[in-house]
């Protein structure tokens, strides 16, 4: 294993952490923590610096428009996640959240293939 891959998974372990524990002390700041794109953000560090310089920005671009897109079916699950969980508890809230946002990226996929946006 290299020392950059070693480097991107403790970057990636530091920040989940981070938020977990700030979420324990305080769910308002966990929660912008976490609504912050940080793991958008660092990828896009490594796959700048990764890529070969022609192709840096294509790749940059191309990733942060994707993500621009991918976050719209995930948007639901953050509103009806605490109704679900009322309803059905920890376990059926998160398994009703996965299919929602599963059935919400296929009509994503299926409306903006109707635009000629392939996702």
């Amino acid at each position: 294993m290299t020392l950059k891959l070693i480097l991107k998974y403790l970057l990636s372990a530091a920040v989940i952490t981070l938020v977990s524990e700030v979420v324990r002390r305080n769910d308002r700041v966990g929660a912008l923590l976490a609504s912050l794109p940080f793991v958008s953000l660092i990828t896009l560090f490594w796959v700048y610096y990764e890529s070969a310089p022609e192709q840096r920005l294509q790749k940059t671009g191309d990733h942060m428009f994707y993500i621009f897109w991918y976050v719209l079916p995930t948007l639901p699950m953050f509103l009806l996640f605490p109704w679900l969980q009322k309803q059905w508890g920890f376990h059926g809230a998160l398994g009703a959240s996965a299919a929602l946002t599963v059935a919400l990226f296929a009509v994503l996929r299926f409306v903006a293939a109707r635009f000629g946006l392939v996702l």
